[in-house]
């Protein structure tokens, strides 16, 4: 499994997902936001069963159960941390949570109405595994969907994270995951999708307001640890972090009232099985 200082190419799960807690306010929250938008673009009709894959502390299972009326989510995700996350915060007997791996679901062929993922793709060891293993286990006909973050472009908070990293200190180039994540963009991200038999790919782009209410709010999430921006920043030391956060702040406007606010896009896809399977 690669590791977070090997060069370009995708980020894999060593980066570290363990607490619920610490991923809510880095970009859960912002995940959160995007989720209603995605489940109002598949528009699936109610009493659906619905899988989850990588639903990490769920923000996409918390969507669904709000918005498309189903009549079961599973949620499925590695980290027993944002399971046990997911499963204290759902409250609602529709859901379950469990432990899994996405590149071999343990759900029979076509057990579900539709199966989406949320920000995971980039962090699977082999995403066209979890795209074809979603496919398989979604009845035909049914939607398969994910979304991920524009790393690249307009994920911004990160952005201005990584152009400042890389001004002070070049190596930092290799770990921006808008290099790292091959997927982060609407043209691979269609591919994968496509090359897994789905038929009728699209993809969207969805964009949110991520406000951060002072220059705290956006920073200290970045000291959690977790995922590759967090851990670079607590690789430094505290005279290069401190350089760190400054550079950030000056490249930052502010409104008049302390706030920052900054856009967050995410690519979405969606296909559907094929009914000749």
């Amino acid at each position: 499994m690669e590791t977070a200082n090997e060069g370009t190419g995708p980020v894999r799960q060593d980066v570290l997902w363990a607490s619920g807690a610490m991923y809510e306010p880095y970009v859960g929250r912002w995940s959160r936001l995007v989720a209603p938008n995605f489940i109002a673009w598949l528009d699936i009709s109610p009493g659906k069963r619905w899988l989850d894959v990588g639903c990490g502390t769920g923000a996409l299972s918390a969507s669904i159960l709000g918005h498309a009326e189903p009549r079961e989510v599973v949620g499925i995700d590695p980290s027993p941390g944002f399971i046990a996350y997911a499963q204290e915060h759902a409250r609602d007997s529709r859901a379950r949570f469990e432990v899994g791996d996405a590149q071999a679901l343990p759900f029979p062929d076509g057990a579900f109405d539709a199966a989406g993922s949320g920000l995971v793709m980039n962090f699977i060891p082999e995403p066209d595994l979890a795209v074809r293993e979603m496919t398989r286990v979604t009845r035909p006909g049914g939607a398969v969907a994910a979304y991920v973050w524009d790393y690249a472009g307009r994920m911004e908070l990160m952005r201005h994270f990584w152009d400042a990293a890389a001004a002070l200190d070049p190596a930092a180039k290799d770990l921006d995951e808008g290099r790292r994540s091959p997927l982060c963009q609407p043209g691979p991200l269609g591919d994968l999708f496509r090359g897994a038999g789905l038929a009728g790919v699209e993809v969207l782009a969805i964009d949110v307001p991520t406000v951060f209410r002072d220059f705290d709010d956006y920073w200290s999430p970045f000291l959690g640890g977790q995922a590759p921006a967090p851990r670079y920043a607590m690789s430094l030391d505290e005279d290069h972090r401190a350089a760190l956060r400054e550079r950030i702040r000056a490249g930052l406007r502010f409104e008049p009232d302390g706030s920052v606010h900054l856009i967050a896009r995410a690519w979405a896809v969606r296909g559907l099985r094929d009914r000749m399977v």
